[in-house]
């Protein structure tokens, strides 16, 4: 899995890259950050990238020629790479776009190039969106400095899909929002602390006790803390309140 990232800030991506998991699979291979200075791609000495924009107001937009010869360059390497045509997805983060959930996550983890754009200021020049991104992505809605919080977001979200990745393939389907619902209630040693005790059916070595107590308990969950994932879910079944 490769991300191809356009920013101008390419640093602030040093830290998440470095560390824990996303650290291991680039060790292993299993997952490639490519991180393009948008500045280097600007066409005059003074690398602008913004100008102000037409019809007033405040603030700075990006300007489209920067943008379009960044992605258009790493297009076209990935193309010559290629043995036959695969679709590169071009993400702009963006405030506007569809909301990342983790069935978003999971339909990006079956590309083996994902290009994400990161903008700043006011935005970006319309004509990057019409005629260059594919899809606009936001993680929530709320607005963000720049793009590249968010892109670490789905860089992590979307690269520990990936096969391999995590100690165990099966941590993915068993974790909130694979289904539908939140996870379940976990516990650890040791048994007993502070007179605070781990549920008995946990200790019963039952397995199929313990996963109808766990399927109850995030129903349970979901429904306490978000109704919402409920009344979307075809598949999630009435649940006492009281069980």
């Amino acid at each position: 899995m490769n991300f191809h990232i356009f920013t101008l800030f390419p640093a602030m991506f040093q830290g998440p890259l470095s560390e824990s998991i996303l650290k291991r699979a680039q060790e292993k291979g299993l997952l490639s950050v490519s991180l393009h200075d948008i500045r280097d791609y600007a066409e005059d000495r003074h690398r602008i990238v913004d100008d102000y924009a037409y019809g007033g107001g405040p603030g700075m937009v990006m300007k489209p020629e920067p943008v379009f010869k960044a992605v258009e360059t790493q297009l076209e390497q990935i193309r010559e790479m290629q043995s036959e045509p695969v679709a590169v997805p071009v993400i702009l983060m963006s405030p506007r776009g569809r909301v990342l959930t983790q069935n978003v996550a999971q339909e990006l983890s079956g590309y083996p190039d994902i290009m994400l754009i990161c903008g700043h200021y006011e935005g970006v020049d319309q004509r990057i969106i019409d005629h260059l991104v594919t899809d606009e992505i936001s993680i929530g809605d709320y607005v963000l400095t720049g793009g590249e919080l968010a892109a670490m977001v789905i860089i992590d979200c979307v690269a520990r899909l990936g096969a391999g990745v995590l100690g165990s393939d099966e941590s993915t389907t068993r974790e909130s929002h694979t289904d539908g619902l939140l996870q379940f209630p976990q516990y650890t040693r040791p048994p007993e602390f502070r007179g605070w005790t781990v549920p008995e059916v946990l200790l019963s070595g039952h397995h199929a006790r313990i996963e109808e107590w766990r399927r109850e308990q995030a129903l349970q969950e979901t429904r306490r803390r978000r109704p919402d994932l409920l009344e979307s879910s075809e598949e999630a079944p009435e649940v006492d309140s009281d069980t």
